[in-house]
This record gives structure tokens, C-alpha cells and sequence, in this order.
């Protein structure tokens, strides 16, 4: 199922500059909708640094044992502060010899996280299950591959996602919402992580520039953050955007807050079919991104 994924995604980010359909962009609105982040009873916090590779998460760390990092850069800020809190870290990629920092509590693993296991890739199930086995401690989930998340994600079992408490993935190519092969692509995944998770915090990530079309706008990646519902006691909609501990993934670029139709309530009229227009420029953009250079192949 992972490379029907990975090809519908990939196709529609060739997709030639049409007019993207009133019908297509009602159905982005209501994805919009369904992933409006909600302010809970558990503030959020930073964990890791001040620039790409902190995120911001619930406050909710008592009692998490374990947190699985795919996608290796040459910094670890995140991991080296959940160390911090006890807890230890599995990290894993291909395209690196090994982790950036070395700790009793790291654990790295040579193999990219995709649908498949082989020499190269593995499942996120078969990590888990060969680094921690059954232990009943919950996990965190800490994901920036480049695009591969789709393909990852969606042949996850419910019952792996929901042993963990928190998951944090950098979503890539979210412009290809506005087509129809990639919003099956990104829906799925979303609808199988939803059904045991509320979003809790989205930032958009500055090194692209946002998408118009028909008055929604779409930032190419943006980091999600989850927190599964059992750990919820009172959940209200989200409306304070940037948060104050949100800080800029690319400091040398201009920077821009979440858009507000991803958080704010309402705005479901009829829209009109237009094309994409990619922001800051009056020039007519495809909603595609450019091939990845990240060290986790797609």
C-alpha cells in the first residue's frame, strides 16, 4: 500500500498549471477543518533548540520512556534535551554513519523508515517492536524524512500509533492538496492519526513559500504536533498564533505566522475555481515542491 501512496503523492506534485476545481477546494477547507489545532490542559513546552530541529509539545513527559527520531541532521537538540528528562532516544538513517551526539541513552539504527523493510529500509513497526519490544511505557514520536512520512505512516497499525502519548511530524508537500491524487495521499494519513489524536500545535516552516489558491493558503511544510486523546482533559480551539515559543526554522529567510484558515472556526462558503499562486510573487506557481535534497530518500 506504501508505494500506491508514494506514487499518488509523487504524481500529483507534476501535475501541469490548471485550474484547481471548486470542488477540490471545499475539499481542502473541510481538511482544514478537521485539523484545527486545540488548546488542552497541558500547556506547551519547547524541547530542543531555538531554530529547526526544536518543536514545541505538550507538557506531558512524566512516565514517556522511550522517543523514536527518524531523520538524522548533524545537530540533535531534541533528543539530547528529552535525555535530559530520562528518556532514551532511537534514532535512524540510511544516509548517515552515525548519530550526531554520542550517549548511553542514543541508540542509532542505519536504515531509513519507509513501507517496507529490505537492506535499506525498515518499518516504523519493526523498530519499535526490535528496540523496545512489548514494554508498555509510552513513546514519542519524532518524524522529519522529507515526504517519506506518507508512505510511512499510512502502513502503521492504529495499535503502533497509539502506543505513543505524543507524535511530532514535519509534513512536507501540503501544497499538493490542491490536487486531487495528492489530497488522497495526505487525507489518509491524517484521518488514520486523527482517530486517536488531536492536533495540538501546526508551524509552518519558512524555508518555502506559502500557496494561495482560492483564498486558502498553504505553506509547503509544516511541523504538526499530536497528542493522543486519552491524554486529554479539556481541549478548546486553538486561536494564539505564532505561539511565544515558536521560533524560525530558517533565520535567513523572511519568516510568516501559521495562516488562519488552519486554526480559525468557520468560512465554509462556496469557492471558486482558480489557480495557485505561490505568495510574495505575481507569477503563477504549480502546486508542487522541488525534489527533496534531504538525506532521507523518497
Amino acid at each position: 500500500m506504501g508505494w500506491k501512496l508514494k506514487s499518488l503523492l509523487l504524481r500529483s506534485l507534476r501535475y501541469r498549471l490548471e485550474k484547481v476545481r471548486s470542488s477540490q477546494l471545499a475539499a481542502v477547507a473541510d481538511f482544514l477543518k478537521l485539523v484545527h489545532p486545540v488548546s488542552t490542559d497541558r500547556p506547551l513546552i519547547r524541547i530542543g533548540g531555538n531554530g529547526d530541529g526544536g518543536y514545541l509539545i505538550p507538557d506531558d513527559l512524566e512516565g514517556v520512556k522511550y522517543c523514536f527520531s527518524p531523520g538524522v541532521s548533524t545537530t540533535a537538540s531534541f533528543e539530547e534535551h528529552l535525555i535530559t528528562k530520562g528518556i532514551k532516544c532511537f534514532l535512524a538513517d540510511y544516509s548517515v554513519v552515525d548519530a550526531p551526539i554520542e550517549s548511553e541513552a542514543i541508540a542509532f539504527t542505519k536504515k531509513f523508515i519507509g513501507p517496507e523493510s529490505n537492506d535499506v529500509f525498515m518499518t516504523l513497526k519493526e523498530w519499535v517492536e526490535s528496540s523496545v519490544g512489548s514494554d508498555d511505557g509510552d513513546l514519542v514520536l519524532q518524524m522529519d524524512i522529507e515526504g517519506a512520512e506518507y508512505e510511512s505512516l499510512i502502513v502503521a497499525d492504529e495499535s503502533l500509533l497509539a502506543r505513543f502519548r505524543i507524535i511530532v511530524v514535519e509534513f512536507h508537500r501540503l501544497d499538493a492538496l490542491f490536487n486531487t491524487m495528492g489530497f488522497k495521499a495526505i487525507n489518509g494519513v491524517f484521518q488514520k492519526i486523527l482517530k486517536n489524536f488531536d492536533v495540538v500545535h501546526i508551524h509552518p516552516n519558512n524555508g518555502s513559500k506559502v500557496l494561495t489558491c482560492g483564498g486558502i493558503d498553504v505553506p509547503p511544510a509544516m511541523e504538526f504536533t499530536f497528542l493522543r486523546k486519552d491524554r486529554i482533559g479539556v481541549r478548546r480551539p486553538a486561536t494564539t498564533f505564532p505561539n511565544q515559543l515558536d521560533r524560525t526554522n530558517v533565520p535567513d529567510m523572511p519568516d510568516f505566522p501559521l495562516p488562519r484558515c488552519w486554526y480559525e472556526r468557520g468560512d465554509g462558503g462556496r469557492r471558486a475555481a482558480g489557480y495557485c499562486v505561490s505568495a510574495s510573487s505575481s507569477v503563477l506557481a504549480v502546486a508542487r515542491t522541488a525534489p527533496s535534497r534531504h538525506r532521507h530518500a523518497v
